[in-house]
């Protein structure tokens, strides 16, 4: 899940406790918000300054429609924080590790919600370990 931190950072979230995900207006991107459990997790990546995922927080409410969107067409869901990275885990380092090549926050860099698979889950949770 990807935000601007000048609009909404990881401080932001632990601030907040919980925060909702939205204003997502790309079909793929709703998709993946729409397939989202309660207890999911997801990498926190800071877009546009510091391009870096900085931790996982877990989603604490699915299946919404955006508060933002007067349509109702649009999804949402309510995250919680849940770890922050000690060592965050750049895109340079992710674009520089040839397992994490098809990974969708690599070939799809423009989408805001990503699915990343179990195994490159893995691989970037180790990365972040340092």
């Amino acid at each position: 899940m990807k935000s601007e931190p000048f609009k909404y950072s990881w401080d932001d979230l632990v601030a907040e406790k919980e925060g909702t995900w939205d204003g997502v207006r790309n079909h793929m991107a709703k998709n993946n918000l729409a397939a989202m459990k309660v207890g999911d997790e997801a990498f926190f990546y800071h877009s546009r300054e510091g391009l870096e995922i900085v931790g996982i927080c877990e989603v604490s409410v699915a299946g919404i429609t955006d508060p933002t969107d007067e349509t109702g067409k649009w999804a949402a869901v309510k995250v919680k924080p849940k770890r922050k990275f000690e060592n965050p885990v750049t895109l340079k380092q992710i674009k520089a590790e040839p397992k994490l090549a098809d990974c969708e926050l690599v070939r799809l860099s423009r989408l805001s919600v990503a699915k990343i698979k179990p195994a490159e889950w893995d691989m970037i949770c180790k990365m972040a370990e340092g």
